[in-house]
């Protein structure tokens, strides 16, 4: 699918103003550490080959821009680029907040420009997702999908071997997927399952994203035949950021929209912490 999305300029710049006056105050200046050393008398190839060459001496932490620091940045670039908002709207957001707000930039110009991006991405993520709208186009993933950029995966992380996912194995990221999959593999209801691969992506104007798990389930037992999850631990410390809830605020309008279009085997969407949530959920959309 391709989106779409309209918002107003000018509302956008006025809020990241807000936004950056009032949460980029304390950014700290830039520290790093200054470590002695002195060569040992008599050093051998083997003793620089092994790093023994040299014994540390004190080590002391500087604050401020180096003397010999020669880095130039590209401050309205590097954001423009983090956030996909053109440059004459950064340049604009930029020459409108407070001096001291900006005078940051130079006591730690990788840390201004971080939190800069990031605090223009919580206002564009606000004012995008009420007027965004998807449409569906002819390209369709192929069974590749589940194999093609899969080699770099950690298979410490794997799962025993499994009876319903497409594969016999599944890597999970969090003890939640691991309790996750195996409510999945022994459930009566569920007919085949996957972890979705890293390549299924939806586009987002923050981003693209990638759901968690696509189910199968027995057509006779749950009115929908389909559906695609996103697990999510219940405990506070692992709640979403707000980028994430916005790309998840996305998702839902992508599969609401391509269910429109869908009238057999409809693809449903939602969040849950748990299998028993899950079913929760799918049996209120039945």
């Amino acid at each position: 699918a391709v989106y779409q999305v309209e918002f107003e300029t000018e509302k956008l710049i006025q809020s990241c103003v807000k936004s950056m006056d009032k949460n980029l105050k304390n950014i700290p200046a830039l520290q790093y550490l200054v470590t002695e050393g002195t060569l040992n008398e008599g050093v051998t190839d083997e003793d620089l080959r092994s790093g023994q060459a040299f014994v540390q001496g004190k080590i002391r932490s500087e604050t401020g821009q180096s003397a010999h620091s020669r880095v130039s940045y590209d401050l309205v670039g590097s954001i423009s680029e983090a956030t996909n908002l053109t440059r004459w709207t950064i340049g604009t957001i930029l020459t409108r907040i407070e001096p001291a707000i900006f005078s940051q930039f130079n006591r730690n110009p990788e840390q201004f420009i971080a939190e800069a991006a990031h605090r223009i991405n919580e206002q564009k993520a606000g004012a995008i997702v009420e007027q965004l709208t998807y449409s569906a186009i002819e390209d369709e993933y192929d069974s590749t999908i589940f194999t093609a950029g899969e080699t770099g995966n950690d298979f410490k992380k794997a799962t025993d071997k499994l009876n319903r996912h497409v594969y016999d194995y599944a890597i999970v990221d969090s003890e939640v997927e691991r309790r996750f999959v195996k409510d999945l593999d022994t459930s009566s209801e569920v007919v085949v399952y996957s972890k979705l691969p890293r390549g299924f992506l939806i586009p987002t104007p923050v981003g693209d994203y990638n759901p968690d798990w696509a189910i199968a389930f027995k057509k006779d037992e749950v009115k929908h035949l389909y559906f695609v999850a996103e697990t999510k631990s219940e405990y506070p410390s692992m709640k979403m950021r707000e980028l994430e809830q916005t790309k998840i605020a996305c998702a839902r309008k992508f599969f609401a929209e391509i269910g429109e279009r869908i009238k057999n085997d409809q693809v449903k969407y939602d969040v849950a912490t748990s299998y028993s949530d899950l079913m929760n959920l799918v049996k209120e959309a039945s």
